[in-house]
């Protein structure tokens, strides 16, 4: 089964406007809303909530519509103890329809809310101490703690998830997805070139198997940038506005902290290098065949990403004309009988 989701660009929208369009996306077709968890958007004209408290009026407006983080770091600004209470609580309103999406960070989020910045193999051993000792809360059981990163005494959650929440981990290159796999239950990333894909999935599949699980029945999760209009150029010009900076890998792992930084690194990204990543086109056959290459390639939880100039003319037209069309595409059909 696949399922096609909805990405809440927070560092781009209002917050109070987000809540509207995901409204508008439950109502039109989309199963799921992933979100992003940023102190700094990516560029100083952009937005950045406060995700937590986004997720949970998110909850109070949706009729149970599928929600989560794409991602959170539970490792710097974050204590994991108090984000596991955090995601129980939105999984409790949620009707226990929530996953929670991890990755390492990013300077812009974690350097100036704690002045530290650690290289990426010290963030992944605290990734590692921060999911076990969230799935310990998650149990219910009061809990002691005393690892390298992370200390409690007697720490109990008292509002409990309705269910044990899943963690997807995120992986932006191949050489993370092992991690991802092993520690993981599920996987979140972002479009790259087909090789690129493919080489995060056979990681990601291998680290499952390492840790004894069936990477086949585990949640592959991509993020997907589309444009459902003909107008090229407004697109681009939006991207290059608020997302250019996502594009320069720099961005994702050295210290570029403030969102003026950010978008000095984003504005070497050319218009061309920005039409080529995503699919433009009012054509629903044309989007049915850009998010069909993902599935083909193992996903099956894709969230499209509009860099449109108008979301709720998307979610709307992607609701009406592409949706159905994927779905179709990907229908179980019956065996033919000889």
């Amino acid at each position: 089964m696949v399922i096609l989701g909805w990405n809440a660009a927070s560092e781009q929208y209002d917050p109070l406007d987000m809540l509207d369009q995901a409204v508008a996306a439950e109502k039109a077709g989309f199963e799921s809303i992933s979100a992003s968890d940023h102190f700094h958007p990516w560029d100083p004209s952009g937005e950045s909530c406060n995700i937590w408290t986004w997720l949970g009026a998110a909850a109070a407006r949706l009729n149970g519509m599928e929600i989560g983080t794409g991602v959170t770091c539970p490792i710097l600004r974050y204590n994991p103890a108090i984000l596991a209470q955090s995601a129980a609580t939105v999984d409790r309103m949620n009707k226990g329809n929530f996953y929670l999406g991890v990755g390492t960070g990013e300077a812009m989020n974690e350097y100036p809310t704690t002045g530290i910045w650690p290289d990426y193999n010290e963030r992944q051993g605290m990734m590692r101490e921060a999911i076990e000792l969230m799935r310990l809360l998650w149990s219910g059981d009061e809990v002691t703690f005393n690892g390298e990163y992370y200390v409690t005494k007697k720490a109990k959650l008292y509002t409990m998830p309705r269910r044990r929440i899943p963690i997807y981990i995120s992986s932006l290159v191949p050489n993370s997805a092992f991690f991802a796999g092993y520690y993981g239950d599920g996987l979140i990333t972002v479009a790259n070139p087909p090789e690129v894909m493919k080489a995060i999935v056979d990681n990601f599949e291998a680290g499952a198997r390492k840790a004894g699980k069936d990477p086949e029945k585990m949640p592959k999760q991509v993020e997907i940038w589309v444009a459902y209009t003909d107008d090229v150029d407004a697109t681009a010009k939006v991207f290059k506005q608020y997302w250019a900076g996502t594009m320069i890998f720099a961005t994702h792992l050295q210290n570029i902290y403030t969102p003026e930084m950010v978008a000095t690194n984003g504005a070497v990204v050319g218009s061309d290098v920005i039409k080529n990543r995503q699919c433009i086109s009012s054509d629903p056959e044309v989007h049915a065949k850009f998010a069909q290459r993902f599935i083909d390639e193992g996903f099956n939880r894709l969230y499209f990403h509009s860099a449109g100039p108008n979301q709720y003319e998307f979610i709307e037209g992607y609701g009406r004309n592409v949706l159905p069309i994927i779905r179709e595409m990907n229908r179980p059909r019956a065996a033919a009988i000889v």
